[in-house]
C-alpha cells in the first residue's frame, strides 16, 4: 500500500470541480486516496475502486474476527466433531430432497 504524501494528496474542491478526471486517474495510478478540502478543512476522500474494495474486505474481516472473539468469550463454540456431524446431517438432508 502506498503511503499518503500529505503535500501531494490534498486538493481543494475547486481542483476536483475543474479537473476531476485527472484527480481520479492520479488516485487510481497511485492507489492512494486524495483528501478533498473545502474552506481549508478536509471534507471528503477520493479513492480508486480497487483500494476501496480492498479496504472494505479488510474491514469486513475485522468485524468477523471481532464477532468470533465475542462468541468465543461467551462460550458459544463447538468442537470440530460437532461441526462435522452437523454438516454431514445437512448434506444427507439435502440429498434426500
Amino acid at each position: 500500500m502506498t503511503r499518503m504524501d500529505s503535500s501531494k494528496d490534498i486538493e481543494p474542491v475547486t481542483t476536483l470541480k475543474r479537473d476531476a478526471a485527472t484527480l481520479i486517474e492520479r488516485a487510481r495510478k497511485r492507489s492512494s486516496p486524495i483528501v478533498i478540502t473545502q474552506n481549508g478543512k478536509a471534507t471528503a476522500v477520493l479513492q480508486d475502486i480497487e483500494s476501496y474494495e480492498r479496504q472494505r474486505r479488510a474491514l469486513l474481516l475485522l468485524k468477523l474476527l471481532a464477532r468470533g472473539e465475542k462468541d468465543y468469550e461467551a462460550g458459544n463454540t463447538q468442537t470440530h466433531a460437532q461441526v462435522g456431524k452437523q454438516i454431514r446431517k445437512r448434506l444427507l438432508a439435502h440429498r434426500e430432497e
